[in-house]
């Protein structure tokens, strides 16, 4: 690569670290004179890369918003911070691209980088291991993300096209907030169809527009607590109480707030009077099938009364056999 055309990369790799730069700094960066730098930003500009003048005693250049992305000039750690982002969302699901956009990206990366740069991120990327399943493809379209987005920065109404279990429609919402979980995205808000708080997958939005006005946000729990909410008292099958005791912090450490909803019980039930001071919680738990929770409710570790369903009651005696058989080396009867 000739000296001027290095130079002028090297120029713009200034410019894009951000700020204004003085002609007499960029200057003594690139080992020039002032007319010479003067004639690399024409080059730049010659280019399309919006680089805008700044008049004044602290004057110089920088870069502006333009019409399109300008050269990205990254160093070997923004390299590979860039790679991995990209292949560490595209396996989480986290990644907000329809579509294969996050390959073509991280392909674009790695095409443009040194020889000796991309053998030596290959070798990371070829020898990274995940220890999770890649998770479905639940990513919004950025159609949709983006204008929720702005929507929830401004407190702005938004009109949303949905599809849920009932079928699809169009809500208007006041959002809160997004929510990034477990390999989905959510916006939780208030929505003005039915006059309740809802939580809404992004991926399941079709449509999204911002509509003129404001709306305040309410105060109490912020956005992540109440989608873990919503998703913890979604309806299913079965609706399960259990009293355990024990604090609500020490419950909520064994169990997340996306499948339990945890709260100080108020009155003492039976075989609750021998805690020797210490307190009971009402746990609450939404399932589709209780074959799991004798094994969750076991791994606690605290005494605990099921309240509702009976039908849990006899999977957790059955636990109980089942362990007491293997205690005492007792195999189990044959069918």
């Amino acid at each position: 690569m000739s000296r001027p055309v290095s130079r002028v990369l090297t120029l713009l790799e200034l410019l894009q670290s951000g700020g204004v730069r003085t002609v007499a700094e960029l200057a003594d960066r690139l080992g020039v004179g002032e007319r010479t730098v003067r004639r690399y930003v024409d080059h730049l500009v010659d280019l399309d890369v919006p680089v805008e003048s700044v008049r004044g005693r602290y004057g110089g250049y920088r870069l502006a918003p333009g019409h399109r992305m300008p050269p990205l000039m990254l160093t070997d750690d923004e390299a590979l911070a860039v790679l991995l982002g990209l292949v560490a969302g595209r396996r989480t699901g986290i990644t907000a691209a329809a579509g294969t956009a996050g390959e073509t990206a991280a392909a674009k990366v790695r095409r443009v980088l040194p020889e000796r740069l991309r053998h030596r991120l290959d070798a990371v990327l070829d020898s990274l291991t995940f220890t999770t399943a890649p998770a479905g493809s639940a990513a919004p379209e950025a159609a949709v993300l983006l204008p929720v987005a702005d929507a929830v920065r401004h407190h702005r109404p938004l009109a949303i096209r949905y599809t849920g279990s009932g079928g699809s429609g169009e809500r208007t919402v006041y959002p809160y907030g997004l929510v990034a979980h477990a390999g989905r995205w959510y916006v939780t808000g208030r929505d003005l169809s039915v006059g309740a708080d809802r939580t809404f997958r992004l991926d399941r939005i079709h449509g999204a527009r911002v509509l003129p006005g404001t709306f305040e946000p309410p105060p109490g729990p912020g956005p992540a607590e109440r989608v873990l909410t919503a998703l913890a008292t979604a309806p299913y099958r079965h609706e399960v109480t259990v009293r355990v005791r024990g604090t609500a912090e020490e419950i909520r450490a064994r169990l997340p707030r996306s499948v339990a909803v945890v709260a100080a019980a108020d009155d003492a039930g039976e075989g609750e009077g021998d805690g020797e001071g210490e307190g009971w919680c009402r746990v609450e738990i939404r399932a589709e099938r209780l074959d799991w929770l004798p094994g969750l409710l076991a791994s606690l570790d605290r005494p605990f009364v099921v309240e509702r369903p009976d039908e849990l009651r006899g999977l957790v005696a059955d636990l109980a056999d089942r362990l007491m058989d293997a205690a005492r080396g007792t195999p189990p009867p044959r069918d």
